[in-house]
């Protein structure tokens, strides 16, 4: 019975050490093993892993996309200061982690990405005006950090997938001289579009005179002796064919037709 019940407490022992030297590594996670304070080489996937709890402890190191706010003061060209948040999505090469975990440990967030990432805001913004941060050059500002980051942290095994600046803080003389200088640019943009406007609507009107001058041209080119005596015949013969009296005035060229009326007061003005 004692030879039993001793057999049964040490199995129970096995069970309690082997369940108690067990890990689960997730997905979008890695786990890397250490061993009397020795790191291995091979970082442990996604499954149920055993591992003796006296002499092995597995730290476990996040391979998702990570997203690290940090709120700062930035340099501008001009030597202003202005407030920023900033979020810096990064995340940890699998195959890197026993390295990270040799080299830098696991708080490599304030060992090594927001000391490169405040380097890289300072030699980058310095290099632009205040008002960029608030036009299309602030993807190229985050771009810009973004690789000078992966200079260093790259060979790292952490990958810096995005730097986003979101919040921006000028001072107050400095936003509203950036304002007004927005809206001299707007309205100097819609006096162009007027004049433009201006411009459009007298080029239509040279060229409209020009077809009515062409065309006036083209008529009197066409209006030779001939053509003005051969109208004029057929202007008689058209007379002719009419049975209502009418007076013609003509130099024996060009008929000129008055109607009764008035032809009754240019006949009394021959007369006299």
């Amino acid at each position: 019975m004692k030879r039993a019940s001793l057999f049964r407490t040490g199995l129970l022992a096995i069970a309690v050490l082997l369940l108690s030297g067990c890990a689960t590594i997730r997905q979008g996670e890695v786990g890397v093993k250490r061993t009397f304070g020795k790191y291995s080489d091979t970082p442990y996937t996604e499954g149920l892993r055993f591992f003796n709890p006296f002499t092995t402890r597995i730290i476990k190191i996040s391979t998702q996309t990570e997203n690290l706010e940090v709120g700062l003061s930035i340099p501008s060209k001009e030597g202003l200061n202005i407030l920023s948040e900033v979020s810096i999505l990064y995340s940890v090469a699998p195959d890197a982690a026993p390295e990270i975990m040799r080299t830098i440990g696991t708080s490599y967030e304030q060992n090594i990405i927001l000391p490169v990432f405040r380097s890289s805001v300072a030699d980058v913004t310095s290099r632009f005006y205040a008002k960029d941060m608030h036009t299309g050059e602030r993807a190229t500002i985050e771009r810009a950090i973004r690789d000078q980051m992966m200079k260093y942290l790259d060979e790292k095994g952490i990958r810096v997938e995005a730097v986003l600046l979101k919040s921006i803080q000028m001072p107050p003389s400095l936003a509203r001289a950036i304002e007004e200088k927005l809206e001299a640019e707007q309205q100097a943009q819609r006096m162009e579009f007027v004049l433009q406007q201006a411009r459009q609507e007298a080029d239509r009107r040279r060229i409209e005179a020009e077809g009515v001058r062409d065309a006036q041209n083209i008529i009197s080119e066409g209006l030779d002796p001939a053509i003005l005596q051969f109208k004029s015949i057929e202007a008689f013969l058209e007379l002719a064919k009419s049975p209502n009296a009418k007076i013609i005035v003509t130099d024996g060229d060009l008929p000129m037709l008055l109607d009764s009326e008035n032809a009754v007061q240019t006949s009394n003005r021959l007369r006299n």
